[in-house]
Protein backbone atom coordinates (compact mmCIF):
# COMPACT_ATOMS: atom_id res chain seq x y z
CA UNK A 1 0.00 0.00 0.00
CA UNK A 2 1.06 3.45 -0.75
CA UNK A 3 0.45 5.68 2.70
CA UNK A 4 0.49 9.33 2.54
CA UNK A 5 0.78 10.58 6.54
CA UNK A 6 0.06 14.36 7.21
CA UNK A 7 1.18 16.26 10.01
CA UNK A 8 1.71 19.74 11.51
CA UNK A 9 4.61 18.86 13.49
CA UNK A 10 7.52 16.18 12.80
CA UNK A 11 10.75 15.65 13.94
CA UNK A 12 13.37 17.94 14.68
CA UNK A 13 10.40 18.68 16.51
CA UNK A 14 10.08 16.59 19.91
CA UNK A 15 6.66 15.25 20.69
CA UNK A 16 4.56 12.67 21.32
CA UNK A 17 2.84 13.35 17.99
CA UNK A 18 6.02 12.82 15.87
CA UNK A 19 6.97 9.98 18.07
CA UNK A 20 3.51 8.14 17.14
CA UNK A 21 4.41 9.37 13.22
CA UNK A 22 7.72 7.71 13.26
CA UNK A 23 6.38 4.43 14.73
CA UNK A 24 4.00 4.22 12.59
CA UNK A 25 5.63 4.70 9.79
CA UNK A 26 8.66 2.31 10.90
CA UNK A 27 6.36 -0.50 11.06
CA UNK A 28 4.43 0.76 7.92
CA UNK A 29 7.42 0.27 5.73
CA UNK A 30 9.02 -3.04 7.95
CA UNK A 31 5.66 -4.76 6.43
CA UNK A 32 6.18 -3.20 3.00
CA UNK A 33 4.47 -0.67 2.93
CA UNK A 34 5.26 2.26 1.33
CA UNK A 35 4.84 5.35 3.41
CA UNK A 36 5.68 9.40 2.35
CA UNK A 37 5.35 12.07 5.50
CA UNK A 38 4.56 15.89 4.48
CA UNK A 39 5.77 17.97 7.47
CA UNK A 40 6.62 21.67 8.29
CA UNK A 41 10.20 22.41 7.17
CA UNK A 42 11.83 23.73 10.41
CA UNK A 43 14.93 24.32 8.73
CA UNK A 44 18.92 22.74 8.78
CA UNK A 45 17.77 20.29 12.12
CA UNK A 46 15.15 18.57 9.49
CA UNK A 47 15.11 15.03 9.71
CA UNK A 48 13.99 13.29 6.17
CA UNK A 49 16.56 9.96 5.69
CA UNK A 50 14.76 7.40 7.06
CA UNK A 51 11.21 7.90 5.06
CA UNK A 52 10.46 10.25 1.79
CA UNK A 53 9.34 13.24 3.26
CA UNK A 54 8.25 16.34 1.87
CA UNK A 55 8.95 19.62 3.88
CA UNK A 56 6.44 22.51 3.32
CA UNK A 57 8.01 26.28 3.79
CA UNK A 58 6.03 27.47 7.19
CA UNK A 59 6.39 30.28 9.80
CA UNK A 60 6.72 30.38 13.12
CA UNK A 61 3.80 30.78 15.91
CA UNK A 62 4.43 33.91 18.08
CA UNK A 63 2.71 32.19 21.48
CA UNK A 64 4.72 28.44 20.75
CA UNK A 65 7.79 29.01 19.34
CA UNK A 66 8.77 25.54 19.11
CA UNK A 67 6.00 24.98 16.29
CA UNK A 68 5.50 25.96 12.60
CA UNK A 69 2.72 26.68 10.53
CA UNK A 70 2.48 25.16 7.31
CA UNK A 71 2.33 28.87 4.81
CA UNK A 72 -1.47 28.60 2.91
CA UNK A 73 1.04 28.94 -0.83
CA UNK A 74 3.17 25.86 0.44
CA UNK A 75 -0.39 24.09 1.01
CA UNK A 76 -1.77 24.53 -1.89
CA UNK A 77 1.09 23.72 -4.10
CA UNK A 78 1.39 20.61 -2.11
CA UNK A 79 -2.20 19.84 -2.98
CA UNK A 80 -1.61 19.86 -6.47
CA UNK A 81 1.60 17.95 -6.68
CA UNK A 82 0.84 15.24 -4.19
CA UNK A 83 -2.83 15.08 -6.39
CA UNK A 84 -0.86 13.71 -9.06
CA UNK A 85 0.39 10.26 -6.98
CA UNK A 86 -1.46 7.60 -6.27
CA UNK A 87 -2.21 6.99 -2.29
CA UNK A 88 -4.21 4.07 -1.20
CA UNK A 89 -4.68 5.70 2.32
CA UNK A 90 -4.23 9.39 3.28
CA UNK A 91 -3.46 9.27 7.20
CA UNK A 92 -3.88 12.74 9.14
CA UNK A 93 -1.94 13.31 12.13
CA UNK A 94 -2.91 17.16 13.51
CA UNK A 95 -6.38 19.09 12.81
CA UNK A 96 -4.28 22.05 11.51
CA UNK A 97 -3.04 22.61 7.73
CA UNK A 98 -1.86 19.48 7.30
CA UNK A 99 -6.03 18.16 8.15
CA UNK A 100 -6.79 21.06 5.56
CA UNK A 101 -4.59 19.28 2.71
CA UNK A 102 -5.88 16.34 3.97
CA UNK A 103 -9.54 17.47 2.83
CA UNK A 104 -8.45 18.72 -0.28
CA UNK A 105 -6.77 15.45 -1.08
CA UNK A 106 -9.68 13.39 -0.25
CA UNK A 107 -11.63 15.37 -2.97
CA UNK A 108 -9.08 15.48 -5.70
CA UNK A 109 -8.35 12.01 -5.42
CA UNK A 110 -11.63 10.17 -4.04
CA UNK A 111 -9.24 8.32 -1.29
CA UNK A 112 -10.06 7.31 2.44
CA UNK A 113 -9.00 10.19 4.50
CA UNK A 114 -8.26 9.06 8.06
CA UNK A 115 -6.88 11.27 11.09
CA UNK A 116 -5.92 10.45 14.52
CA UNK A 117 -7.00 12.33 17.16
CA UNK A 118 -4.01 12.23 19.11
CA UNK A 119 -4.10 14.82 21.44
CA UNK A 120 -7.16 16.54 23.80
CA UNK A 121 -7.57 19.93 22.94
CA UNK A 122 -10.38 20.94 25.08
CA UNK A 123 -8.19 20.97 28.33
CA UNK A 124 -4.96 22.71 26.39
CA UNK A 125 -7.39 25.71 25.44
CA UNK A 126 -7.55 27.10 28.67
CA UNK A 127 -3.49 27.24 29.00
CA UNK A 128 -3.07 28.48 25.72
CA UNK A 129 -6.32 30.92 25.86
CA UNK A 130 -5.88 31.52 29.79
CA UNK A 131 -8.08 35.28 29.27
CA UNK A 132 -11.28 33.56 27.52
CA UNK A 133 -14.00 32.37 29.96
CA UNK A 134 -14.02 28.86 30.17
CA UNK A 135 -17.32 27.90 29.26
CA UNK A 136 -17.58 30.20 25.69
CA UNK A 137 -13.71 27.90 25.59
CA UNK A 138 -14.92 24.84 25.93
CA UNK A 139 -18.07 25.68 23.14
CA UNK A 140 -15.41 26.50 20.69
CA UNK A 141 -12.84 23.66 21.27
CA UNK A 142 -15.53 21.39 21.30
CA UNK A 143 -17.38 23.10 18.17
CA UNK A 144 -14.04 22.71 16.12
CA UNK A 145 -13.81 18.99 17.13
CA UNK A 146 -17.32 18.41 15.57
CA UNK A 147 -16.39 19.99 12.36
CA UNK A 148 -13.34 18.34 12.00
CA UNK A 149 -14.55 15.16 12.56
CA UNK A 150 -17.40 15.15 9.76
CA UNK A 151 -14.62 15.84 7.27
CA UNK A 152 -12.83 12.77 7.51
CA UNK A 153 -14.05 9.09 6.63
CA UNK A 154 -12.76 7.57 10.11
CA UNK A 155 -11.19 8.02 13.38
CA UNK A 156 -8.47 6.55 15.10
CA UNK A 157 -8.12 7.19 18.76
CA UNK A 158 -5.49 5.90 20.92
CA UNK A 159 -8.08 5.04 24.15
CA UNK A 160 -11.43 4.34 25.31
CA UNK A 161 -11.04 7.22 27.27
CA UNK A 162 -10.50 9.68 24.71
CA UNK A 163 -13.56 7.88 22.23
CA UNK A 164 -15.95 8.56 25.01
CA UNK A 165 -14.71 12.22 24.97
CA UNK A 166 -15.75 12.14 21.23
CA UNK A 167 -19.11 10.64 21.77
CA UNK A 168 -19.67 13.25 24.83
CA UNK A 169 -19.01 15.43 21.68
CA UNK A 170 -21.69 14.35 19.41
CA UNK A 171 -19.41 13.20 16.79
CA UNK A 172 -20.25 10.15 14.79
CA UNK A 173 -17.80 9.78 12.40
CA UNK A 174 -16.59 6.42 12.50
CA UNK A 175 -14.06 5.41 15.27
CA UNK A 176 -11.60 2.58 15.78
CA UNK A 177 -9.44 2.54 19.17
CA UNK A 178 -5.59 1.51 18.39
CA UNK A 179 -2.83 2.89 20.90
CA UNK A 180 0.33 4.41 19.18
CA UNK A 181 2.93 1.33 20.99
CA UNK A 182 6.11 1.51 20.42
CA UNK A 183 9.53 0.02 19.36
CA UNK A 184 10.39 -2.18 22.29
CA UNK A 185 13.70 -3.00 20.85
CA UNK A 186 14.74 0.41 20.66
CA UNK A 187 14.02 0.53 24.68
CA UNK A 188 16.53 -1.40 25.69
CA UNK A 189 20.15 -0.92 27.65
CA UNK A 190 21.08 2.48 28.68
CA UNK A 191 23.79 3.39 30.85
CA UNK A 192 22.09 5.46 34.18
CA UNK A 193 25.50 5.59 35.71
CA UNK A 194 26.71 7.39 32.97
CA UNK A 195 23.86 9.65 32.60
CA UNK A 196 24.33 10.59 36.45
CA UNK A 197 27.76 11.17 36.38
CA UNK A 198 27.34 13.69 33.59
CA UNK A 199 24.41 15.11 35.26
CA UNK A 200 26.63 15.80 38.92
CA UNK A 201 24.29 13.12 40.50
CA UNK A 202 25.90 10.66 42.93
CA UNK A 203 25.34 6.54 42.67
CA UNK A 204 23.92 6.35 45.55
CA UNK A 205 21.34 9.78 45.15
CA UNK A 206 17.41 9.36 45.28
CA UNK A 207 16.46 10.27 41.75
CA UNK A 208 13.40 11.21 40.24
CA UNK A 209 12.97 11.66 36.54
CA UNK A 210 10.03 12.70 34.10
CA UNK A 211 10.12 12.85 30.49
CA UNK A 212 7.48 15.67 29.04
CA UNK A 213 7.48 18.46 26.73
CA UNK A 214 7.83 21.44 29.24
CA UNK A 215 4.66 23.17 29.06
CA UNK A 216 1.95 24.16 31.83
CA UNK A 217 -0.91 20.95 30.39
CA UNK A 218 1.80 18.53 31.38
CA UNK A 219 1.78 19.38 35.28
CA UNK A 220 5.33 19.48 35.97
CA UNK A 221 4.27 22.24 38.66
CA UNK A 222 2.30 19.71 40.64
CA UNK A 223 5.95 16.84 40.39
CA UNK A 224 8.19 19.92 41.43
CA UNK A 225 5.94 20.08 44.84
CA UNK A 226 6.07 16.73 45.48
CA UNK A 227 10.00 16.95 45.19
CA UNK A 228 9.84 19.56 47.64
CA UNK A 229 7.43 17.51 50.19
CA UNK A 230 9.94 14.86 49.74
CA UNK A 231 13.23 17.25 50.58
CA UNK A 232 12.65 16.11 54.59
CA UNK A 233 13.61 12.86 54.63
CA UNK A 234 15.35 12.86 51.08
CA UNK A 235 17.15 15.77 51.65
CA UNK A 236 20.13 15.14 48.98
CA UNK A 237 17.08 13.99 45.98
CA UNK A 238 17.96 14.91 42.65
CA UNK A 239 14.85 15.20 39.97
CA UNK A 240 16.03 15.31 36.25
CA UNK A 241 12.70 17.01 34.06
CA UNK A 242 14.30 15.55 30.44
CA UNK A 243 12.30 17.94 27.59
CA UNK A 244 12.14 21.45 26.01
CA UNK A 245 8.68 23.49 25.95
CA UNK A 246 7.26 27.26 26.70
CA UNK A 247 6.98 26.45 30.41
CA UNK A 248 10.97 25.90 30.92
CA UNK A 249 12.16 29.30 32.97
CA UNK A 250 9.19 29.01 34.42
CA UNK A 251 9.34 25.68 35.69
CA UNK A 252 12.85 27.00 36.77
CA UNK A 253 11.89 30.00 38.74
CA UNK A 254 9.31 27.66 40.53
CA UNK A 255 11.67 25.64 41.60
CA UNK A 256 14.12 28.40 42.42
CA UNK A 257 10.96 29.42 44.42
CA UNK A 258 10.53 26.15 46.55
CA UNK A 259 14.12 25.89 47.09
CA UNK A 260 14.80 23.28 44.60
CA UNK A 261 17.30 24.93 42.61
CA UNK A 262 20.30 22.60 43.70
CA UNK A 263 18.25 19.40 43.32
CA UNK A 264 16.69 19.98 40.15
CA UNK A 265 18.51 19.07 35.55
CA UNK A 266 17.11 20.46 33.20
CA UNK A 267 19.01 18.41 30.58
CA UNK A 268 16.66 19.65 27.43
CA UNK A 269 15.59 16.91 24.18
CA UNK A 270 17.80 14.15 24.27
CA UNK A 271 18.56 11.56 21.89
CA UNK A 272 16.24 8.75 21.62
CA UNK A 273 18.73 6.27 20.92
CA UNK A 274 21.32 6.69 23.48
CA UNK A 275 21.01 9.38 26.38
CA UNK A 276 17.41 9.16 26.73
CA UNK A 277 17.70 5.43 27.91
CA UNK A 278 20.68 6.78 29.87
CA UNK A 279 18.38 9.52 31.47
CA UNK A 280 15.45 6.84 31.99
CA UNK A 281 17.59 4.22 33.67
CA UNK A 282 19.34 7.07 35.99
CA UNK A 283 15.82 7.33 37.66
CA UNK A 284 15.11 5.11 41.16
CA UNK A 285 11.40 6.47 40.02
CA UNK A 286 9.89 7.55 36.80
CA UNK A 287 6.92 10.24 37.77
CA UNK A 288 4.29 11.43 35.57
CA UNK A 289 1.28 13.59 36.49
CA UNK A 290 -0.12 14.90 32.84
CA UNK A 291 -3.83 14.91 32.67
CA UNK A 292 -4.21 15.63 28.83
CA UNK A 293 -2.50 12.73 27.62
CA UNK A 294 -4.50 10.43 24.99
CA UNK A 295 -2.15 7.76 26.13
CA UNK A 296 1.40 8.59 27.66
CA UNK A 297 3.83 6.72 25.62
CA UNK A 298 6.41 7.57 28.01
CA UNK A 299 4.93 5.70 30.62
CA UNK A 300 5.39 2.89 28.33
CA UNK A 301 9.15 3.50 27.77
CA UNK A 302 9.60 4.06 31.47
CA UNK A 303 8.17 0.45 31.67
CA UNK A 304 10.03 -1.28 28.98
CA UNK A 305 13.51 -0.46 30.46
CA UNK A 306 12.00 -1.41 33.88
CA UNK A 307 11.81 1.84 35.70
CA UNK A 308 9.61 2.39 38.87
CA UNK A 309 6.59 4.52 38.57
CA UNK A 310 4.47 6.58 40.06
CA UNK A 311 1.67 8.38 37.98
CA UNK A 312 -1.91 9.42 38.29
CA UNK A 313 -4.07 7.89 36.05
CA UNK A 314 -6.33 10.58 33.90
CA UNK A 315 -7.13 9.90 30.40
CA UNK A 316 -5.05 8.12 28.15
CA UNK A 317 -2.46 7.20 31.26
CA UNK A 318 -5.26 5.20 32.92
CA UNK A 319 -5.44 2.87 29.78
CA UNK A 320 -2.08 2.73 30.10
CA UNK A 321 -1.80 1.97 33.58
CA UNK A 322 -4.55 -0.61 34.24
CA UNK A 323 -4.09 -4.19 35.66
CA UNK A 324 0.05 -2.87 35.47
CA UNK A 325 2.79 -4.11 38.12
CA UNK A 326 5.62 -1.37 37.54
CA UNK A 327 3.45 1.42 38.64
CA UNK A 328 1.92 2.56 41.65
CA UNK A 329 -1.15 5.32 40.93
CA UNK A 330 -1.60 8.07 42.33
CA UNK A 331 -4.33 10.97 42.66
CA UNK A 332 -3.47 14.89 41.94
CA UNK A 333 -2.59 15.16 45.31
CA UNK A 334 0.93 16.28 46.74
CA UNK A 335 0.97 14.05 50.21
CA UNK A 336 -0.49 11.30 48.70
CA UNK A 337 2.24 11.18 45.49
CA UNK A 338 4.65 11.69 47.40
CA UNK A 339 4.10 9.26 50.01
CA UNK A 340 4.03 6.27 47.04
CA UNK A 341 6.95 7.83 45.88
CA UNK A 342 9.02 8.14 49.44
CA UNK A 343 7.61 4.33 49.72
CA UNK A 344 9.74 3.20 46.79
CA UNK A 345 12.93 5.31 47.75
CA UNK A 346 13.07 3.74 51.09
CA UNK A 347 12.32 0.14 49.57
CA UNK A 348 14.79 -0.99 46.83
CA UNK A 349 12.99 -4.63 46.71
CA UNK A 350 9.78 -2.29 46.19
CA UNK A 351 11.74 -1.04 43.02
CA UNK A 352 13.13 -4.15 42.14
CA UNK A 353 9.28 -5.79 42.01
CA UNK A 354 8.24 -2.69 40.18
CA UNK A 355 10.92 -2.86 37.64
CA UNK A 356 10.89 -6.53 36.50
CA UNK A 357 6.97 -6.56 36.25
CA UNK A 358 7.87 -3.68 33.42
CA UNK A 359 9.09 -5.34 30.60
CA UNK A 360 6.27 -7.59 30.53
CA UNK A 361 3.73 -4.71 31.10
CA UNK A 362 4.95 -2.88 28.18
CA UNK A 363 4.86 -6.10 25.91
CA UNK A 364 0.82 -5.08 25.06
CA UNK A 365 1.97 -2.04 23.90
CA UNK A 366 4.30 -3.21 21.02
CA UNK A 367 4.13 -1.12 17.99
CA UNK A 368 3.92 -4.65 15.42
CA UNK A 369 1.01 -6.33 17.13
CA UNK A 370 -1.00 -2.64 17.20
CA UNK A 371 0.24 -1.76 13.64
CA UNK A 372 -2.03 -5.26 11.89
CA UNK A 373 -4.90 -3.38 13.23
CA UNK A 374 -3.73 -0.12 11.69
CA UNK A 375 -3.38 -2.00 8.23
CA UNK A 376 -6.10 -3.86 8.43
CA UNK A 377 -8.32 -0.78 8.76
CA UNK A 378 -6.73 0.90 6.14
CA UNK A 379 -6.89 -1.99 3.66
CA UNK A 380 -10.69 -2.00 4.79
CA UNK A 381 -11.19 1.32 3.78
CA UNK A 382 -9.15 1.40 0.80
CA UNK A 383 -11.63 -1.78 -0.58
CA UNK A 384 -14.88 0.48 0.50
CA UNK A 385 -13.96 3.11 -1.56
CA UNK A 386 -13.61 0.64 -4.67
CA UNK A 387 -16.64 -0.94 -4.40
Amino acid sequence: MNILMLSDVYFPRVNGVSTSIRTFARELQRLGHRVTIVAPAYGEADENGEFETLRLRARGIFFDPEDRLIRRSALRNAAVELAQRRWDVIHVHTPFRAHQLGVMLRKFTRRPLVETYHTYFEPYAKHYFPWLPAGPLRFIARSISRRLCREVDHLIVPTQQMEGVLNQYGITTPTTIIPTGIDLDEFTGGDGARFRQAQGIRADQPTLVTVSRLAAEKNIGFLLEVARALLDEFPDLAFVIAGEGPDAEALRAKGRALGLEKHLRFPGNLDRRTTLLDCYRAGDVFVFASPTETQGLVLIEAMALGVPIVSTAVMGTATVLRDVRSARISGENVAEFAGHVAALLRSSAARAQLSAAGREDAGAWSAPVLMRKTIDLYERLAQQQTT
